[in-house]
Parts: structure tokens; sequence; C-alpha cells
């Protein structure tokens, strides 16, 4: 009788297929497999575009844009979110200035991240979200896909840049 497969099993066993056998140190081993459980959120006025990463932190994809109705709406659906996903953090991006400094906008992301995490009881980091949605749509003009009647995948594609960048960060952290 074979005994079940938990986690620990199965990151040793990829650890095997690597290539890294046993000559891996175990500080390594911790550092190298860190599980990430983020959703990456651009928030906005209008909508807010939501992205997900795969559990190592290699991937990261648009989930959805929610489009903003009331705070209950918005905090039920994030909610969903989190329980389907096994979220345990919210990486929100920050509008900051161009020169830095905080904004209007940025002060509204802020009240609504802070609001959010005490209402749905998750951990939250801001990350500088600057020319995320600039980036977004020329990678979207690259592709030939129309920016002016796509604009929820716009934010879909910043919220995973957003959470690609806080990835980079935390990853460099770790070294």
């Amino acid at each position: 009788m074979s005994r079940p497969i938990n986690r620990i099993t199965a990151l040793r066993a990829a650890i095997l297929l690597m290539g890294f056998g046993s000559k891996m140190p175990s500080y390594r081993y911790k550092k190298e497999f860190m599980q990430y459980a983020a959703l990456g959120l651009d928030v906005g006025r209008k909508r807010i575009g939501v992205a997900g990463c795969d559990r190592l932190g290699i991937s990261v994809h648009g989930i959805t844009t929610i489009t903003r109705k009331s705070w209950d709406e918005d905090m039920a659906i994030l909610r969903s979110l989190i329980i389907e996903r096994d979220i345990d953090m919210l990486v929100v991006g920050l509008p900051y200035n161009m020169d830095g400094s905080l904004g209007h906008q940025a002060k509204h992301v802020q009240k609504f991240a802070n609001g959010a995490a005490k209402q749905l009881g998750i951990s939250i980091e801001f990350v500088d979200e600057r020319l995320t949605s600039y980036e977004a749509k020329e990678m979207m003009k690259s592709q030939g896909i129309s920016t002016r009647h796509n604009k929820e995948m716009i934010d879909r594609k910043a919220a995973a840049l957003i959470l690609q960048q806080w990835l980079a960060l935390k990853r460099q952290t770790v070294k």
C-alpha cells in the first residue's frame, strides 16, 4: 500500500527531476520553493483588474476584471476569489505620481486596500504601479489587440504586471 503524496514529497520529487539530487542544501531548498498565494489588484474607480499566479510564483495570468458597483459586491467577489484560490495576500498597485509622491488616486487606492484587508481579514502589500496600464496597452497593441474596446483586458494585464513585479521583489529578497 503506497502512502499519500504530500507537498514536501512532491517538492522533493521535483528537485530530483530537475537534477539537483540530494546535494541541494536545505536552506536553498526552502528559498527556491517558496509558496505564493497572492492576488494582484489594479484598483480603479470603475474596475478592478485581478491576476493570480501559480504556487511557485513562476506563471502569472489575469483572472478577471471586477466591474465596480458597490463596496459589498466588490468584497463579495474578492472574498469568493480568495476562498476559491486559497489566497493569503493581496498585492495592490499604488499609482504614485511620476515624481514619487502620492496623488489623489493613490490615496483612494490605499483607502480601498486597507478597508478590504480589514473586512476580508487578509494581508496586503503595495507595489509601485506607475505605467503598468501603459505597458499593458503597449503589449496589447504589439499583439494586434484593440485597446479601445478591451478596457477589462488592460486592467487584468496591469494586475498581472503588478503581481509579477511583487514576485520579482520577493525573489530578490530571498537570495
